[in-house]
């Protein structure tokens, strides 16, 4: 007996036109396993329904006949149907407290819930991520606000040539494009006025990797961050040339007393450090922020001093944070809403506390689209279902009748159960108290 396997249609925004599964891996999938797959239709999905169709998938509305369903965003509460099997980003494990509703639906219709976040290796390791693609994205989005933002204070520059990610066609237009503001800075140079231009990349993860990758296709040299300050103030720069600090935990940081610096310590116990970063804010004209954060944390840009940096008679030179990480009311203050592809951005202003839509404002410029990776739709979705259709099988074909702890499934998957059969599992169970 075969399987049934559904595919959701993406209607978050218009803006999300990414698929778990490509066509090609549905073919696949199809030829090996005793799987079915159903998939709604779309009309912004970026591989169209014809392709699956051609794949011999099944073309319909109702995803009823499927005990599984993937998905990548959040779904709507009238859509959970009872006791299915839904595999998505559920963006709950922090408590979020916008999808608590949908977490306690998951619950009330008995469903079975596996986070794609959530499935990791032996060694903690997500095998399942956007994130490279969310830096590639965020950085180009970045690079495009800061050259809105300049040109809206009276200054032309050469990232004035960039566009939003979304607005290309894929990732090697985009390459070539950066490619080619790269050559103007080499061969014209940079307005006096922003140089050095400096871009700081807060984490070294998938993300800061991403953005580094298309950052570095400019002329990029790479300062080392307790070299920035002199670097700046003796002049050791040049106007064809842009600059680069990323910075680790051991640079974000400082243990209090006499201790030294220890990943794993502050790791378990942040309370023991203090945040150290706004030392360095004042050099960078740009700031890229991929970090993981929980509120155990410390926050890394706050208020008060962007108040402050914002209150001097002058302009100062941070003028764009890309918070890629978009985590609201976390590590970056500024970062009080997210936006999405229509709406970019805004302007935090530090001594209201508002965001204002768009370039104009006293504050700093924020680009938080909280889901970047849609802006690349056809190397993240290949990219996510080239890794995902290895778990496909063992997800369908599990028998999920049996109790919790008999279940037979790869540890990989077993760890990214949050709900089954309508239960909390042990590793989640902390959840109650955000339902509650």
């Amino acid at each position: 007996m075969k399987i049934n396997v559904g595919i959701r249609r993406e209607d978050i925004n218009r803006w999300e036109r990414r698929a778990p599964l490509i066509p090609a891996h549905v073919s696949e999938l199809r030829e090996k396993y005793p799987l079915n797959f159903y998939v709604q239709p779309s009309k912004i999905r970026i591989f169209p329904d014809s392709e699956y169709l051609a794949a011999g998938a099944v073309i319909q509305e109702d995803l009823c006949p499927s005990r599984v369903i993937l998905a990548i965003k959040e779904i709507p509460l009238s859509l959970f149907e009872k006791g299915k099997v839904y595999v998505f980003f559920s963006h709950t494990i922090k408590g979020q407290a916008h999808n608590m509703p949908m977490l306690k639906k998951i619950m009330e219709q008995g469903c079975t819930l596996i986070d794609y976040e959530r499935m990791t290796d032996n060694q903690g390791r997500r095998v399942l991520f956007f994130g490279n693609y969310a830096g590639q994205a965020g950085l180009v989005d970045s690079l495009w606000a800061y050259g809105q933002r300049m040109k809206l204070l009276g200054l032309e520059t050469p990232f004035l040539r960039l566009k939003q990610a979304v607005h290309y066609r894929n990732l090697t237009e985009i390459k070539e494009e950066v490619r080619a503001v790269g050559e103007i800075i080499i061969d014209r140079g940079l307005p006096p006025e922003i140089v050095p231009f400096i871009c700081g990349f807060f984490g070294y993860g998938h993300v800061s990797q991403g953005a580094q990758e298309i950052y570095d296709l400019l002329p990029a040299v790479e300062i080392k961050p307790a070299e920035l300050a002199e670097v700046v103030e003796k002049g050791y720069f040049s106007a064809h040339r842009v600059y680069k600090v990323v910075f680790k935990e051991e640079d974000m940081v400082r243990p209090l007393g006499n201790q030294r610096f220890d990943l794993q310590d502050y790791y378990q116990f942040p309370e023991k450090y203090y945040p150290v970063t706004e030392q360095f804010l004042p050099y960078l004209s740009l700031l890229i922020n991929g970090i993981f954060w929980t509120p155990k944390y410390p926050r890394f840009v706050t208020r008060k001093f962007l108040q402050q940096l914002y209150s001097q008679s002058s302009w100062p030179k941070l003028q764009v944070i890309g918070d890629i990480s978009c985590d609201l009311d976390g590590s970056i203050e500024s970062t009080i809403k997210a936006t999405d592809s229509e709406n970019p951005v805004y302007v935090y202003e530090p001594e209201s506390g508002r965001a204002v839509d768009g370039f104009a404002g006293r504050g700093p410029v924020v680009m938080a689209v909280y889901n970047l990776p849609a802006e690349l739709p056809i190397e993240s979705s290949t990219y996510f279902s080239q890794a995902l259709k290895n778990y496909v099988p063992e997800i369908a074909l599990a028998d999920y009748q049996k109790p919790f702890d008999r279940l037979e499934l790869d540890p990989v998957l077993k760890r990214a159960i949050i709900v089954y059969q309508g239960e909390l599992t042990p590793d989640y169970r902390y959840l109650e108290n955000y339902l509650k």
